[in-house]
């Protein structure tokens, strides 16, 4: 059991505003391996509070840059030093295969912080600008009191993406995990106090729905940074707009791979395997539609069911154990019911389909593919976020790229040939924020985001720092320059 007692508020261990508390269950095992307190809205509120009085009257958005960078990279530091633990308590609580943990969970967040430090001191913060009519000094300042709101999927890994731009440009944050992977957010609070962020800076408060709507109202907030649901991402969008509050969205996908004609299988599907795959499917960005060309279909289906067969669904600690369990028994109910809701509809069932019988504990779903999919159908509309996989056949490259559009989302994609340069003109024609060709990744140096309703702005990069800056525009005197201050 991990226990915690307090709440982190304003960078201080505090006694929670009520005794009702979180218990954590393990996905593999179903037993309950952690307890924190559950925030009430007081509790939120000295949250917003403690961060706008650091925002308003503290050092940190005064600080000069490389100050605030300094302590940026001491939290690099510590979460690598502690990556270990950091890893095992993402497996425990979270299900993800501890090989995932440790590398993109724990490790894939450092960057984010050391590449965010490198950008804010290199960045153009103010420039002086001789307009048509006037001089003006050009001053992009921090947005203030930002509110990020992290999933479970990806707990350190996201809750960085936000959090490092956002102290780079001199924000204070208050941040929400979700109630079923709290615990990891302990370590990662003591590790960010000993960095030496100052009294108010960040403050940690994990929950339910509640907890999140309280901090989205909440006019001490100057900006969201959701990850999450589309649905969800649509409430907080609407509730901003009520106080014109500043907000970044990163919602939900259901994209594509295209296979074009060429493909050799024995290189095109170990490229696309993991972005197929990852995460027993649990991820925003996952390929699930796979659209082959219709002469090739059963020949590529195939080989992608015998390399997923290879794949090692068990438990999350064994470090060859590909597939873990689903977060939450809900969530396997909702697994489930596409994969009635396929069958319905008419698709093929090639592999899976139910639940593993070598694992009678856990939330565990068997790896599972659809054959003759139609893009009308609810496997190939909506996001499963489970380990189902949809393949559609076409019968000409503009056909292809017709379905791979014909989506409310456009988070993700890629597509996959012998011919990169015809690769490239697909990923031209696609409608998503982020592509590959015979791949897929992410980088902290490159812009992440979606198109449609996969979200609102970008994360990653210069881009991710700017989503954490206004821009303000001063009408300067004849022959006075002000003194630069960052």
């Amino acid at each position: 059991m991990i226990t915690h007692d307090a709440l982190f508020i304003g960078g201080q261990w505090v006694e929670p505003a009520s005794d009702a508390t979180i218990d954590v269950v393990s996905p593999s095992t179903e037993e309950v391996v952690g307890r924190v307190p559950a925030p009430s809205t007081d509790d939120v509120d000295r949250a917003v509070r403690a961060a706008r009085e650091a925002f308003d009257h503290g050092p940190w958005p005064r600080m000069p840059v490389t100050e605030r960078t300094a302590v940026v990279r001491r939290i690099a530091d510590g979460l690598e030093e502690r990556a270990e633990e950091l890893a095992e308590i993402v497996t425990i609580e979270g299900g993800t295969p501890i090989s995932i943990s440790a590398a993109a969970q724990v490790r894939g967040a450092i960057p984010h912080l050391r590449v965010h430090a490198d950008i804010a001191e290199q960045y153009q913060f103010e420039e002086i600008r001789q307009g048509v009519k006037l001089r003006a000094a050009i001053l992009r300042e921090p947005v203030g009191v930002v509110a990020g709101i992290v999933p479970w999927n990806g707990p350190i890994v996201l809750t960085m993406m936000k959090l490092a731009p956002a102290l780079a440009a001199g924000c204070t944050f208050v941040c929400k995990p979700p109630p079923e992977t709290p615990l990891v957010f302990g370590v990662a609070a003591d590790i960010c106090a000993k960095a030496g962020l100052p009294d108010g800076v960040l403050s940690i408060v994990p929950g339910d729905r509640e907890v999140g709507r309280a901090l989205v109202s909440h006019p001490g907030v100057d900006k969201v940074a959701f990850t999450g649901s589309t649905a969800a991402g649509a409430w907080i969008m609407a509730e901003c707009a009520r106080r014109i509050k500043r907000v970044s969205l990163e919602l939900g996908g259901k994209s594509a791979a295209i296979l074009l004609d060429d493909v050799d299988p024995s290189v095109a599907i170990p490229q696309l395997l993991p972005m197929a795959t990852m995460l027993s499917g649990q991820m925003c960005l996952l390929q699930s539609r796979v659209l082959v060309p219709r002469e090739r279909a059963a020949e590529l289906a195939e080989a992608f069911c015998n390399a997923v067969g290879n794949l090692k669904l068990g438990d999350p600690f064994e470090p060859d154990t590909y597939y873990g369990p689903l977060i939450a028994e809900r969530q396997r109910d909702r697994v489930e019911g596409y994969l009635e809701a396929g069958r319905a509809e008419g698709a093929t069932l090639a592999m899976g389909g139910g639940r593993p019988s070598h694992l009678p504990k856990g939330w565990y779903v068997q790896p599972t593919v659809f054959t003759g999919v139609e893009n009308r159908m609810r496997i190939a509309r909506e996001e499963i976020f489970g380990p189902v996989t949809s393949f559609i056949a076409y019968d000409s490259l503009d056909e292809a790229v017709d379905i791979a559009n014909d989506s409310d989302f456009g988070l993700a994609g890629a597509v996959y040939t012998a011919d990169p340069e015809r690769g490239f003109g697909v990923a031209r024609r696609v409608r998503a924020g982020t592509y590959g060709v015979n791949g897929y990744g992410t980088d902290a140096l490159v812009p992440f985001g979606g198109y449609k309703q996969s979200g609102l702005g970008r994360e990653n990069g210069p881009e991710g720092l700017a989503a954490y800056l206004e821009t303000k525009s001063v009408a300067l005197p004849d022959g006075f320059s002000p003194p630069a201050t960052v």
